[in-house]
């Protein structure tokens, strides 16, 4: 059986090849947990793949349920005003989809409870 949802993990983006490495990481530890979802990476800019892309490609696989999760600890501009229109733009162009754009993960106690237990230990660590 083939799946029927999936998790797109957008993040800003870099040229630098390294930076896309903690972005991957998650999407490998999310697929292994989670087998019967597809989990793909997507970027704003200045690498591949778009969101877009990676929303066209599901779409084609018969997938037709996603959600976007914003791997950003801020909300600027981008999280706040471009993403929820070009999510509301790609729901329209695949009236098909049910598109669920989720909220960033900085706005996630747990995460924020866990940079601050990692900055502690780093203080303790000196």
């Amino acid at each position: 059986m083939s799946p029927s949802h999936a998790i797109i993990l957008l993040a800003h983006g870099s040229r630098d090849p390294l930076w896309r490495r903690p972005v991957e990481a998650v999407q490998a530890r999310l697929q292994a947990a989670q087998p019967d979802a597809v989990v793909r990476c997507a970027y704003l800019e200045l690498c591949p793949p778009t969101l877009h892309d990676v929303v066209q490609e599901l779409a084609t696989q018969g997938i037709r349920r996603i959600a976007v999760v914003p791997l950003f600890l801020g909300a600027g501009r981008h999280v706040r005003e471009d993403l929820p229109l070009t999510v509301e733009a790609l729901a329209r162009a695949h009236p098909a989809l049910q598109l669920r754009l989720a909220p960033h993960v900085g706005e996630d106690e747990r995460l924020l409870q866990l940079m601050a237990d990692i900055a502690a230990e780093a203080a303790i660590d000196q």
